[in-house]
């Protein structure tokens, strides 16, 4: 077994309660269900800032491209594609 910590949260009674028929119904406990919705919530957003990191980090080097050539190269690929039908 997982070395694990404990956390105290407040949820409003409904969600509580929601969280509980969900737990019923996948058979799992809410605890669970809970360290699961908040790892997966944690995981996405520190991807997020990851990402605004590494592209803050590309504009300070320069590693950028104009608006108009990126839509430019957009159109190129989507032509090549269709056979210059769009």
């Amino acid at each position: 077994m997982t070395a694990s910590t404990t956390l105290t949260i407040r949820l409003d009674p409904q969600l509580k309660a929601k969280l509980g028929r969900l737990a019923d119904g996948t058979r799992r406990s809410r605890s669970f269900l809970a360290a699961e919705a908040v790892e997966t919530y944690v995981d996405r957003e520190l991807a997020i800032i990851e990402g605004i990191e590494h592209g803050l980090a590309d504009v300070e080097a320069g590693r950028t491209v104009s608006h108009d050539d990126a839509m430019a190269s957009i159109r190129r690929k989507i032509d090549a594609v269709s056979g210059g039908a769009a």
